[in-house]
């Protein structure tokens, strides 16, 4: 288990446990987490759990693949910190880890 810190739009906090080997996006739909909708069930099709990853966990997640890139060019108000949580599989390294919601 990991701790996932997920901020969402209004500025709420909130730190949840999330299984190791589930990913960002299945914690916060199991924890009710406002904000990430996951149309697609995880598929990155959607991108309905677009989250902005915190500046000091960037190195720490794992980098984008193609397809992934791909949906994050395509929405607006992707930034380079912008990232599918469908796509980042949680584990030990990332307790911790602070996931700004975006507007989804």
């Amino acid at each position: 288990m990991a701790e996932i810190i997920y901020i969402t739009e209004d500025g709420s906090r909130h730190e949840v446990e999330v299984e190791n080997g589930s990913t960002v996006m299945e914690g916060a739909i199991n924890n009710g987490i406002e904000g990430i909708v996951a149309e697609c069930g995880g598929a990155c099709a959607c991108a309905t759990c677009h989250s902005f990853i915190a500046p000091e966990w960037l190195d720490k997640v794992p980098e984008k693949d193609d397809m992934e890139e791909f949906m994050l060019d395509n929405l607006d108000g992707h930034k380079p910190n912008s990232r599918l949580t469908c796509q980042i599989e949680v584990t030990e390294a990332l307790n911790g880890l602070v996931v700004y919601v975006a507007q989804n």
